[in-house]
């Protein structure tokens, strides 16, 4: 009776005609204390079997409400559904408007088939035409109704041609086809109707266009087919001819794809009559930031394509006879659009489902408001879905309680199936309506009541609640978000139990190798040796009989307590209720991920991301099922548009980076492993140019690759994207660039068998499959080089090395083809043309910065090989740099040359004394740079080698770059400045042939410049050398700080070591070293100048001559005032006879540097004549003379006039001379007698006018001691010869 009075209350509360939703809410509360019973300690009248039939009928009519309420809400979505599917576009309409447009119809044989008018032009009668376009409509008929029917008539027929250039022709250019049919046949996937579709989106040219123009002008002659597979293809390779037809548009092809489908949603917002809330340009804006690889589009391009768009709609079929409001209520469904709106963060919708309008229900609020307080009942009819979701949020937490508290505590199989039903319709409510809170709850509470966490507790009931879980995944996964995580471990644990079951080991076995006699002998022991075994006693077991969680932390407290016989068996009785769950109801959930809808499967795909994690951290008990169901998903879905896939495998990306540096190497290793087999199948799919997400697929490869510690997971990876490269390579396409980033990586490790392992496969990628690297992106090879110049650093095997280098010329050699810049070029006229004579095309390209971007980064890399410490890479790098600049420098321009050497060529140089610098100054660079034997990692070959090269491609290319003569000649003279004789020589040497090899085309300029450097060679050092000569006062020698007079009658052979303390007779040491190798270079420089000008004296300008004489000068006045530092020779002089070592020869640097002095005046004097109207010759010549019999003088004891008394005070008498200074006298006495020719040579009126300058020289020579009669001999001569005549006269 009471039962029948409870279907009667329901019976009157009719769902459509509900007066207040407070009557809901009272009646659902009731129905919730009814289902709940009497309280604890109350009385009834209903017998307890009355009772639970009248709590179990209360639970019935809940369930009954929340069931209609999901029908109501499912048949309004229904009927909003059927509206908009209803749009004229059948077939017939087609051929309607075939047969209506007779006219366009019948279109000149020229227009539907330009090959055939010729053929038709010589018919002989109009019957012939007149089959012919009847075939020709029967064809546009057939295909109409049939696209690939179509198609397969008309080439069958000879109607259009068989290559797809020619049907895409057809298909753009014939009236009368249905252009949704064009669309259809265009989006398929077979291979013919790809290249058509591919030909034919080619035959635009979008060069100059605006984007929204581009996508207007394109749309305009078909429809997009409904399919969202279909208008992916399409759209992906309209943005890749976009790119092609702009390459400076934006920085890939993605960017394109997502922007073009931005263009159509927001068309469809701002043209659609049913959408209400419009799109504003802030949310345009907002919705498109970082496509652009990352980076945001200018918000003004942005703005102005909004504008564009909403200003004018893109009519996707001008022709349609479909009425203008009915189209735009079809146009998401016709797009395929319905579905991935939200794809790129359109709107946010989550608390806004199903067309909850606030307006709308403020409105029924205020109805119901104002007719409640009538007297008269009065009902309303509600059809926007809205108004549930406030019923639904007064009546939800009561159900919950009532389906909650009666499936826990009756066992009745009609109750608890009756709660398992309220609970799937209140999800599937709660989800559909967006109410996140709620749906949770009710999922939560149905993933709780499995009871998989503590199978030794299951019954029926509990695997019942197993089937509705997995009933709610399929029939409301669109709508679960984050309560997949819920359903998703449910599924982990039903898996883990059956393999328990099924007494399989668990997977910590494949991770841990866990002890197994152990086990096996704990399982004797009870008794159960022949069931299940390995299983029993497994600690993971023990923890669900337990009631545990088998991941928990706290698993390992009570491992080792051993299970009694009862709750065994209790066990695996309860095992065998889950066989009513077989394998294909759990894969089916996984499966079914392909029919979810974009936002789902993401949402999918994160939740079980989670639960994988979870899963494998498992202290005790990490699993694979996750992992293993994420590669099945990856599969199943791998096929959906790019926008969708791509969100996915965001989510998947950073899962395998996570897992694949997990310390737990078996998990590592089973990830990539996983990772690799989705790769594989993943590069079975085309991309198109100017994409990158074959990059961002195999970034997580490179990602672990950098940042793994574990030499096997390194190891691993190579092998992966070895075997990935070597058995796709045809399809490896913006790939190449995570390929090479991953062998870098390699090419740097510390493991010898990585590096070979990784260079072997590189070393078959430069020999076999070079083509594929810059086949659609120029940009991997700058990758290729990058990795390469890692393999030459290796530091296990010079042949890597070697080899490397030898491959970096390779890829020089096709970079000068011309094969970069052919790939490079856009086709945009038309496709299938092909850039020829690819080496005169590079040439107009030399100073185009993609092009130098190319040649930079491989010519900079030798350049820094060349400080290698190892010699014969040393000497293979500098010999392929050169090779390469001089086999391919006739490509390049002046302005590249100019940068070349700036920095490329000239660091080689600097690199040997670890200096970089460089000084840019207009049109050329000066090299900084400086040899030294400290640090310097070359040697005399490698110096040798240098020079010859420097030297060849300088003069190969003179005409070009003649502009850095000043920094070549700089280079050369910093060998000569080397202390070590090898670079020294090899830079004379260097220096001579390069001045004669380039001979007379030197002008005369540069001849200075050269002399110049010369020059500046030799004087920049003379600073830092004087102050090293200056530390030498810092030593106290005893007897030395007399004047210069005592210091001739000191003697040597009394000097002992305890002069000099350890200390300083390094420092003497250095000194004298220092000094012997400043000597060499001066008089080595003195020689080069000597040599270029006996070669080249006839191609020398007054200026150069002026040069030269300031050389010789400054060499000579510099060896002077060495040779006067008499306090410090004297030390040097005691130091080097303790050390016994040679002193540094100083008397011969002074006589050779004046020797060459005055042998260059005498020559000029005598054959110069073309420079003494700009230069005095004669004085120059006076004044080195007068220099030199000063200096014999003071050496022979006889103090001049010519000195400054301050320097040298004049002895009180004259001492004999010593047998040092006799020597010294001796080796100066064939100067001075040059000295004395010079100034004998000098013309009449030119000796009578310098002559009161040096005669009392003369006469200080004629009272001196001399060690050989050839001074007094010349003198004689000179008295005789000049001076006689002057006094006769």
């Amino acid at each position: 009776m009471r039962s029948l009075l409870i279907r009667c209350i329901w019976s009157t509360v009719c769902f459509q005609r509900l007066k207040l939703i407070q009557d809901i809410c009272r009646i659902v509360n009731g129905l919730l204390k009814t289902a709940l019973g009497p309280p604890t300690g109350s009385t009834t009248a209903l017998s307890p079997a009355q009772d639970i039939t009248f709590r179990h009928e209360s639970v019935k009519c809940l369930v009954s409400i929340i069931k209609s309420m999901g029908s109501w809400m499912d048949q309004q979505i229904t009927i909003g559904d059927l509206d908009l599917a209803k749009t004229p576009e059948s077939s017939s309409a087609a051929e309607s408007h075939l047969i209506l447009n007779g006219e366009e119809g019948n279109a000149s044989d020229h227009e539907l088939h330009p090959d055939v008018n010729s053929e038709f032009s010589d018919a002989a009668t109009l019957e012939q035409r007149r089959a012919y376009k009847i075939e020709l409509h029967k064809g546009i008929s057939l295909f109409n109704r049939k696209t690939s029917k179509g198609i397969e008539f008309l080439i069958s027929n000879k109607k259009i041609g068989s290559s797809p250039e020619q049907v895409a022709l057809f298909l753009k250019n014939t009236a009368g086809l249905d252009e949704t049919k064009i669309g259809d046949y265009l989006g398929e996937r077979e291979e013919f109707p790809l290249k058509v579709m591919h030909a034919y989106v080619d035959s635009f040219n979008f060069k100059g266009m605006d984007f929204g123009e581009a996508i207007r002008f394109f749309l305009q002659g078909f429809r997009l087919p409904g399919e969202a597979q279909k208008i992916d293809r399409i759209m992906e390779k309209f943005a890749e001819r976009y790119c092609k037809c702009n390459p400076s548009s934006f920085s890939s092809a993605d960017t394109a794809y997502v922007l073009a489908y931005s263009v159509i949603m927001l068309n469809t917002d701002a043209h659609n009559n049913m959408v209400k809330d419009k799109m504003t340009k802030a949310d345009f804006v907002r919705n498109n930031r970082g496509i652009d690889d990352g980076k945001d589009l200018p918000e003004e391009y942005l703005g102005a394509l909004y504008d564009q768009i909403v200003k004018n709609e893109i009519k996707m079929n001008a022709d349609s006879s479909a009425p203008q409001n009915k189209q735009a209520n079809s146009f998401n469904r016709l797009l395929g659009l319905d579905g991935i709106l939200n794809l790129v963060n359109w709107k946010q919708s989550e608390e806004k489902a199903v067309g909850a309008n606030g307006l709308l229900i403020r409105h029924i609020q205020e109805q119901f408001k104002s007719n409640s307080r009538k007297s008269e009942s009065v009902y309303h009819v509600v059809t926007d879905v809205a108004i549930l979701r406030f019923m639904v949020e007064v009546c939800w937490g009561p159900m919950l309680a009532a389906f909650s508290v009666t499936l826990d505590q009756s066992d009745n199989r009609v109750a608890t199936s009756q709660c398992l039903q309220g609970f799937r319709h209140a999800v599937h409510v709660t989800a559909v309506m967006g109410m996140q809170t709620q749906r949770d709850a009710f999922v939560t509470s149905v993933a709780k009541f499995t009871y998989l966490h503590c199978a030794g507790d299951m019954k029926q009931k509990n695997v019942d609640a197993v089937k509705a879980i997995i009933s709610i995944a399929i029939e409301d996964g669109d709508h679960l978000y984050e309560a997949w995580e819920h359903i998703l471990t449910c599924l982990s644990r039903i898996e883990h139990l059956q393999l328990l079951g099924e007494g399989a080991p668990s997977d910590a076995t494949f991770f841990t190798s866990p002890n197994f006699e152990t086990e096996e002998k704990a399982m004797k022991t009870l008794g159960f040796s022949s069931f299940k075994k390995g299983t029993l006693q497994n600690p993971a077991m023990v923890a669900v009989v337990r009631g545990s969680s088998y991941d928990s932390t706290s698993i390992g407290v009570n491992a080792s307590a051993i299970l009694t016989t009862e709750q065994i068996n209790n066990f695996i009785s309860n095992l065998n209720l889950l066989d009513q769950i077989g394998n294909f109801e759990l894969n089916h959930v996984f499966a079914h991920s392909q029919r979810l809808n974009g936002e789902a499967i993401v949402a999918f795909v994160k939740a079980l991301c989670k639960v994988s994690i979870s899963e494998l951290q498992s202290p005790t008990d990490p699993r694979v099922f996750g992992l293993t169901k994420i590669v099945e998903i990856a599969h199943y879905n791998m096929n959906r548009i790019r926008l969708v896939w791509s969100r996915i495998w965001n989510v998947l990306s950073d899962f395998f980076v996570s897992v694949g540096l997990s310390e737990n190497l078996s998990v590592a290793i089973f990830a990539m492993d996983s990772l690799r087999q989705l790769a594989m199948k993943f590069l079975e799919r085309e991309e198109l140019a100017n994409y990158n997400f074959q990059n961002e697929f195999l970034r997580p490869f490179v990602i672990v690759m950098q940042k793994s510690n574990t030499t096997e997971i390194r190891e691993l990876i190579v092998r992966c994207i070895s075997q990935m490269v070597l058995s796709r390579v045809s399809n490896v396409k913006s790939g190449w660039k995570s390929v090479f980033m991953v062998f870098t990586a390699a090419a740097a490790d510390e493991r010898k068998n990585i590096v070979l392992l990784a260079f072997e496969t590189m070393e078959k990628i430069v020999r076999e499959f070079f083509p594929y690297i810059t086949e659609t992106e120029t940009m991997t090879f700058t990758d290729c080089v990058r990795c390469l110049l890692t393999f030459t650093n290796s530091r296990f095997n010079s042949d890597v090395s070697l080899n490397a280098i030898a491959f970096l010329r390779f890829c020089a050699v096709r970079l000068a083809d011309g094969g970069l810049v052919c790939n490079k070029k856009s086709n945009v006229d038309g496709p299938s043309v092909v850039v020829a004579n690819g080496i005169s095309d590079l040439q107009d390209h030399t100073d185009n910065d993609d092009h130098v971007s190319f040649w930079n980064p491989l010519l900079s890399g030798l350049s820094k090989l060349t400080s290698d410490p190892r010699s014969a890479i040393r000497k293979s790098s500098l010999e392929v740099l050169f090779n390469i600049l001089k086999d391919h420098g006739h490509l390049f321009s002046h302005t590249f040359w100019n940068s070349i050497f700036c920095s490329v060529i000239f660091p080689v140089y600097n690199l040997v004394s670890g200096k970089r610098e460089m000084n840019l100054q207009e049109a050329h660079c000066s090299p900084s740079v400086s040899v030294h034997n400290e640090g310097s990692t070359w040697d005399s070959e490698t110096y040798s080698v240098a020079a010859e090269c420097l030297i060849d491609l300088f003069v190969t290319f003179f005409d070009v770059v003649r502009s850095q003569l000043p920094g070549v000649v700089s280079v050369l003279t910093e060998f000569i400045r080397s202390p070590v004789q090898g670079p020294a020589s090899t830079g004379v040497a260097g220096l001579v042939r390069l001045t004669g090899d380039l001979g007379n085309r030197l002008s005369e300029e540069e001849w200075k410049e050269v002399f110049l450097c010369l020059k500046d060679a030799a004087m920049s050092t003379v600073p830092g050398f004087m102050k090293v000569l200056r530390t030498m006062n810092n030593i106290e020698v005893p007897h030395v700080s007399q004047p210069s007079a005592d210091l001739e009658s000191s003697s040597d052979h009394d000097l002992t070591n305890d002069e000099f303390d350890d200390d300083n007779l390094q420092t003497a040491t250095y000194v004298v070293s220092r000094m012997k190798n400043h000597i060499a270079m001066q008089l080595l420089i003195v020689q080069v100048a000597t040599d270029l000008y006996k070669k080249h004296q006839q191609s020398l300008s007054a200026a150069s001559i002026k040069v030269l004489i300031e050389l010789y000068s400054s060499i000579a006045l510099h060896a002077r005032d060495m040779n006067r530092e008499s306090i410090l020779l004297k030390k040097l002089q005691k130091a080097c006879s303790i050390l016994e070592i040679s002193g540094p020869p100083m008397v011969h640097f002074e006589n050779e540097s004046f020797q060459n002095h005055l042998n260059f005046l005498q020559n000029l004097h005598i054959h110069g004549h073309f420079v003494h109207d700009e230069i005095s010759l004669e004085q120059e010549l006076v004044d080195a003379c007068e220099k030199v019999l000063d200096i014999y003088l003071n050496c022979a004891g006889s103090v001049s006039t010519f000195h400054n008394s301050a320097t040298l005070p004049a002895p009180n008498r004259k001492l004999p001379l010593s047998s040092a200074r006799k020597e010294e006298i001796a080796a100066r006495t064939s100067l001075v007698i040059s000295a004395l020719q010079g100034l004998a040579g000098l013309k009449k009126d030119s000796f009578r006018r310098y002559i009161p300058r040096f005669f009392h020289l003369l006469v200080d020579l004629v009272r001196s001691e001399h060690t050989s009669g050839e001074v007094q001999h010349a003198l004689s001569n000179m008295f005789r010869s000049s001076v006689g005549q002057i006094i006769m006269d």
